[in-house]
């Protein structure tokens, strides 16, 4: 197989916001699979490239992309739009996930063995997104969250009062603020539309959910949660040691043996699942 074509693509996203990404394209492809990175992520974030690399080279046309809220700009790497991250929603992350699935889908890059892959809050969304979308083939999260209501009741009625939260980038050091529509969104639909765990109940493709024992962001009970509203029918597959991203960090340019754990599964699970 010749080596991947990278093609790097601009869309309009929520809002009016720009999705930023990048496709390896292999001729010949056997199947695709989408890469949803996840809250104060980005396409090229830790192991995503890393990941990305290994599903090639078993075969797979490979999607990623930042989000329009994801506050990166065209470097695809940098934090440089504040604005765009405070306007940051869940549902306009599903609403990103559509447009580049349906970009994908016109360039001819998904093919009919479509795979779906989310790390944490973006594990979440792909979640959300696999439940309504039957063309998906498989799905992969690693780090996922089960609930979308993620603060306590005093922090939500500072939030309010305040009219935005403050996050810290503890890589970067660079303080973010979440507007109240984020908030506001959650209030309503928490238990509607944004319910991740009923959404799991609902999902009929083949699903890995890969999770770290030591996960000190969203911790392994939230994994074991999903796996139970899929009522069994999901693969839980637990890594002894990881962290939140598998024992790497940015930058990293040798996989830690947790992270080369849950690649390996998840190559090996999209190999042996049928119709994939």
């Amino acid at each position: 197989m010749r080596p991947a074509t990278l093609e790097r693509f601009k869309l309009v996203g929520a809002g009016g916001r720009l999705i930023h990404g990048e496709a390896r394209i292999l001729p010949g492809a056997t199947g695709s699979v989408v890469l949803v990175h996840g809250f104060k992520g980005f396409l090229r974030f830790a192991f995503f490239p890393y990941l990305a690399a290994r599903l090639s080279e078993r075969g797979l046309n490979v999607v990623s992309f930042n989000f329009s809220g994801s506050g990166v700009g065209e470097d695809l790497e940098t934090f440089t739009d504040f604005e765009a991250f405070e306007e940051n929603s869940f549902g306009r992350e599903l609403y990103d996930l559509v447009i580049v699935n349906r970009e994908a889908e016109e360039r001819g890059w998904l093919g009919d063995r479509r795979g779906l892959f989310g790390h944490s809050r973006g594990g979440g969304i792909a979640v959300l997104h696999a439940s309504r979308d039957d063309r998906i083939n498989a799905l992969v999260t690693w780090s996922a969250i089960s609930t979308v209501a993620r603060w306590t009741d005093p922090q939500m009625a500072g939030w309010r009062e305040r009219g935005y939260s403050e996050v810290v980038n503890s890589r970067t050091g660079q303080v973010f603020r979440m507007g109240t529509g984020l908030l506001d969104e959650v209030q309503r639909h928490a238990d509607g539309r944004l319910d991740v765990e009923k959404a799991a109940s609902r999902v009929r493709c083949p699903w890995l959910i890969v999770h770290g024992e030591c996960d000190e962001t969203v911790s392994i009970a939230e994994g074991q949660r999903l796996h139970d509203a899929s009522c069994g029918r999901a693969e839980l597959f637990r890594v002894p040691g990881a962290n939140h991203v598998f024992n790497v960090a940015h930058g990293m340019t040798i996989p830690s043996a947790a992270l080369t754990s849950a690649a390996d599964r998840t190559v090996d699970f999209l190999a042996e699942t049928p119709g994939f």
